[in-house]
């Protein structure tokens, strides 16, 4: 369903500014659960190839997911002898949960993850996050199924990761090559609005937000990565593989019903082409034309079957005029959801009723049609009521395609009125923030505050982080302000703006774990 646009030349998001020294462009989060033995040599290894290759400023946080092991002693010692480094703590499990939280606390204009096992070649890491600071895309995904990806797994994984992927595209029309590679980006602006929709807390947390992203015409990224399976890895597969299954049920339940509001998402930053008001070409009619095509086709077999059933026991008449009246009902609706794009209840009735009126100039062209025939012949073969059925059907198609584009499912520029009060994505350039004037959270002691990002509400049932105590707990930040209203800002060019820095958050000490949920996830 097509939002506002403004005409004109519409801005396009530019270059990230490089910023001051102490501001992070950069937050990769790797989230662990008892990963004592492996997450030193990890962190070590990434904060060496980031200081040696990464020109911008970058920050690596621990997201610990309630380990009961010395993995929060040693985040705690990392986080004291290395700057860029700081430890998250969380008191429930889940992958998902982890990321979720520290990215929304987050104040870098770039969010990634890795897993800890770095399975992953850190030189895919700089073509990962490229695009996300250029402003080329939303997303950006590693992919193991990239035609020139380099991976050494067993077969058992490599079956599973394919399997699951073509379950993806069967069921949800995902157009993604790999969803469970460990090693993923999002633009800070971007996961403020898109976090609030995803409601997995584990393992289908990346595959959730990509399908939503993708179905919101977000760009997503893939970076061909070189892959070398962990052996040791304690992922459950049978486990993960049902909760995934489970993930793929309910979100292609939630985009057949409509329930999901991705029109708060469609086209948020107004830097489409395909919004510009460019004159002699209409907006999206080849592919309406196409989808028109494909659902009047079906529904004029289903509208001829109908009538041969309802004519063993009825009048041509009659007959015509109830499989015209079935087949119209199924007709609009097709065409609202796959042809027009528009999602949800809201002026489904509205619409139903215009189609209704559509219908009756239908019935009108083939009623004439059979009472034609009718005044011609006194017993015309049942073949030739088809034939003429068919010929009056195309003539009412054409006219039913302009009365629809035009009437039933305008241009949404032209029937604001029926735009969905769940939009809140605005086309109209917003002047660029003020970086000076967003001040940073302070986090004061005992329980944390539940963090809202943007329109979005705060989560209430996750539990607040807490931030593990170490040195240099005081980061400066102030980056762009949320996007409640979806505007885009504008980065201005020349000297990076200066962040100033903020009263430095009050950290609470690390809690005691105190929860034991089976199941190794990390």
């Amino acid at each position: 369903m097509r939002t506002d646009s403004s005409s004109g030349t519409l801005p396009a998001r530019e270059h990230l500014p490089a910023g001051d020294a102490g501001t992070p462009v950069l937050d990769v989060v790797i989230p662990v659960y008892n990963e004592e033995k492996d997450l030193e040599p990890c962190v070590r290894r990434l904060h060496d190839h980031l200081k040696r290759t990464f020109p911008y400023a970058f920050r690596i946080t621990v997201a610990d997911n309630a380990s009961t092991d010395a993995t929060p002693a040693v985040a705690a010692r990392l986080e004291a002898e290395i700057p860029e480094v700081s430890h998250f703590r969380l008191e429930q499990k889940g992958r998902g949960r982890a990321l979720r939280t520290v990215w929304s606390a987050s104040e870098a204009p770039i969010l990634a993850y890795m897993d800890v096992d770095l399975s992953t070649d850190l030189n895919a890491l700089l073509p990962l996050v490229a695009p996300l600071i250029s402003g080329h895309s939303d997303l950006a995904i590693g992919s193991r199924l990239a035609r020139s990806s380099r991976v050494v797994r067993g077969p058992k994984r490599e079956f599973i990761s394919r399997a699951y992927n073509l379950i993806l595209r069967g069921s949800l029309q995902a157009r993604f090559s790999d969803a469970q590679c460990g090693f993923k980006a999002i633009r800070r602006d971007v996961a403020q609005v898109l976090l609030p929709l995803v409601e997995d807390t584990g393992w289908f947390f990346d595959t959730e937000m990509l399908v939503l992203a993708e179905r919101a015409g977000l760009r997503i990224h893939e970076v061909p990565v070189d892959w070398v399976d962990d052996p040791d890895s304690t992922v459950h597969i049978v486990k993960t593989a049902t909760e995934d299954l489970k993930g793929v049920w309910r979100v292609g339940k939630a985009l057949a019903s409509g329930s999901l509001s991705l029109d708060r998402l469609a086209r948020p930053f107004g830097d489409d082409p395909r919004d510009r008001d460019i004159q002699d070409v209409p907006k999206g009619l080849a592919r309406q034309l196409v989808g028109f095509c494909v659902v009047g086709g079906l529904s004029t077999l289903f509208y001829l079957l109908l009538y041969s059933v309802f004519r063993q026991f009825s009048g041509s008449q009659v007959a015509n005029a109830l499989a015209l009246l079935v087949s119209a009902v199924a007709n609009t609706a097709a065409n609202r959801r796959l042809t027009f794009g528009v999602r949800g209840r809201g002026g489904a009735v509205r619409h139903q009723a215009q189609g209704l009126v559509v219908f009756g100039i239908g019935l009108a062209l083939t009623s004439g049609s059979l009472a034609a025939l009718s005044a011609a012949s006194s017993d015309p073969a049942h073949s030739t009521e088809l034939a003429v059925l068919i010929a009056a059907n195309l003539a009412a198609t054409v006219l039913r395609f302009l009365l629809f584009r035009a009437w039933v499912f305008p241009d949404r520029r032209d029937a604001a009125d029926d735009r969905p009060s769940t939009v809140v994505a605005s086309h109209t350039p917003a002047p660029a923030p003020a970086h000076a004037t967003h001040p940073a959270p302070t986090y004061a002691t005992g329980p944390a505050p539940s963090y809202a990002t943007g329109s979005a509400t705060p989560y209430a049932t996750d539990p607040a982080p807490t931030w593990a105590t170490g040195a240099d707990a005081s980061r400066a930040t102030g980056t762009d302000s949320p996007r409640a209203t979806g505007a885009h800002p504008t980065y201005a060019a020349g000297p990076a703006p200066a962040y100033p820095a903020a009263q430095a958050p009050r950290y609470a000490p690390v809690r005691p774990h105190d929860s034991t949920e089976p199941g190794d996830e990390r």
